[in-house]
């Protein structure tokens, strides 16, 4: 199993969600987060006044996947979220030793 994590621009998140269910996905959860890449956040204008921004508003998505929907996951991550502008996010992913349904007990991939 693996954790695909992907950070993305928040308006992107209904197209992401739309791609990734026909894959057979069935749950992914979503976190409000701030940080800032290589666009160093953004100058913006507030009451006349401009100033510096330097975490921008970003959306951390996580969902368990079995080993051999991992290549499909992320490319369907990476083609839904990319815009071709700097700040489109990043994918990651990482290996879940175990998991467990709490209600029914299942574990590992029967969990997911």
């Amino acid at each position: 199993m693996k954790l695909v994590m992907a950070v993305i621009k928040p308006f992107k998140l209904d197209e992401v969600r739309e791609a990734l269910t026909p894959l057979g996905v069935q749950g992914l959860t979503v976190t409000e987060v701030k940080g800032f890449g290589r666009q160093k956040g953004q100058t913006e204008i507030y009451r006349g006044a401009e100033y510096h921004v330097s975490f921008l508003p970003k959306l951390k998505i996580e969902v368990a996947v079995p080993d051999d929907m991992v290549d499909a996951v992320v490319e369907a991550i990476a083609n839904t979220a990319r815009t071709g502008k700097i700040g489109d996010g990043k994918v990651f992913v990482l290996d879940v030793e175990r998991a467990l349904r709490i209600r029914t007990g299942e574990t590992d991939d029967s969990a997911l």
